[in-house]
């Protein structure tokens, strides 16, 4: 018996332990060119044919292997037979008022995740997921009390930008008029603790030859977990944004307590450090506007002390509402009190105009469905007993 225990990938369709009833093709989802070229290789192909393969994937969005007109009949046929392009499932499509859209979306194995376009004169957003709930527990924070499940595989975080691009009409991947011209890793779960599906789903964001995304128009939101923060700028070197929301180790450690793990001095040197730092390429500091608790003339003046040294944007962020929360959403005039004084400092403080809120689409509103999955279920398998 192997030592080696066994991966999520292992349970899911494609994997050597998913269950009889699923689809048991290697999902070529989430591969690189360079992964893609592995796989035709081991079948006797050519190293070329993983570039077509990849440009019909990620270039052009297709999901079955007929339609990859340049490549002969016979090799589709074989592609179509070993392997299969594995998308998230739409359970729900939703759209708010404000013309922002959310998508409740089902993986191979039963779990649902969300991600949100949120359209603006000029732009548009994208927010993914990286995780089936969440590790942390942050207080003001709907996706927090959901348990955390798993990780997302890189095909499950890219697959949320083709699904996107889907629903849009967005295919073949434009180069301008786009959109979708923005990608924020700030939906459910923390990126940074599923660092290597995020990174490669990233790099494959950032292909030019695939999703091609500037890695300026990709951000990855964290609440602080400074080793990898550090590791994120050497290898990603996106656009990184930091859930701060106290400025002060004591409201912290209870607003958001993997404080206690890696305190606001400890996160912020790692931001000091981050690479390219500029007036041009600022580090996101994300802030939600808690009634009461962190939105003082006081709080906006040690925030102001605590960022000192580092290119920073501040985003205001008023706090949205959620069954069962205990927090109060700050008064308008207190949010703009609290701007002037950062913005009268020479610092960018911008106020987000909640978004989706009426569909449970705003900052800190997502949640699935989702719990833990047991092992039988992930196998594809009868419950046991049954």
């Amino acid at each position: 018996m192997s030592d080696i225990a066994p991966k999520l990938e292992d349970f899911l369709p494609g994997g050597p332990l998913a269950g009889g009833n699923a689809d048991s093709r290697k999902d070529l989802m989430g591969l690189s060119r360079a992964e893609l070229a592995v796989e035709m290789e081991a079948i006797g192909e050519k190293r070329f044919r993983a570039d077509q393969v990849f440009n019909w994937i990620y270039f052009r969005g297709v999901t079955g292997f007929g339609e990859m007109s340049d490549i002969s009949k016979g090799l589709r046929a074989r592609l179509e037979e070993l392997y299969r392009i594995g998308r998230p499932e739409i359970v729900t499509a939703q759209v708010s008022r404000d013309g922002t859209r959310k998508w409740l979306l089902r993986l191979a194995d039963g779990n649902e995740v969300e991600t949100v376009f949120i359209p603006e004169p000029g732009r548009g957003t994208l927010c993914i997921s990286s995780q089936v709930g969440c590790t942390l527990t942050c207080s003001f924070c709907h996706t927090g009390t959901q348990a955390w499940v798993r990780n997302l595989t890189a095909g499950e975080i890219a697959g949320q930008v083709t699904i996107a691009r889907d629903e849009l009409d967005e295919w073949p991947t434009p180069s301008d008029d786009r959109q979708i011209t923005n990608i924020v890793l700030m939906g459910m779960g923390e990126p940074l603790f599923n660092y290597d599906n995020v990174k490669a789903a990233v790099d494959l964001c950032k292909d030019e030859k695939g999703l091609n995304f500037s890695r300026r128009r990709i951000t990855l939101s964290t609440s602080g977990i400074v080793p990898e923060i550090r590791r994120a700028g050497a290898e990603m070197q996106v656009m990184l944004a930091i859930s701060l929301h106290a400025a002060r180790d004591d409201l912290r450690d209870i607003l958001v307590p993997v404080n206690k793990r890696w305190p606001i001095k400890e996160l912020l040197a790692a931001c000091r450090d981050y690479p390219s730092l500029s007036n041009a390429r600022r580090i996101t500091f994300e802030y939600v506007m808690l009634k009461d608790i962190n939105d003082s003339d006081a709080d906006a003046r040690e925030l102001l002390r605590v960022l000192e040294g580092i290119p920073s944007k501040i985003n205001l962020i008023p706090f949205n509402p959620w069954p069962g929360s205990n927090y109060g959403t700050s008064d308008p005039d207190r949010v703009q009190r609290f701007g002037e004084i950062i913005r009268n400092a020479g610092i960018m403080a911008t106020i987000r105009r909640p978004r989706g809120s009426d569909i449970a689409a705003a900052c800190g509103q997502l949640k699935s469905q989702s719990e833990r999955v047991p092992a039988w279920k992930q196998r594809g398998e009868d419950r046991p007993g049954a």
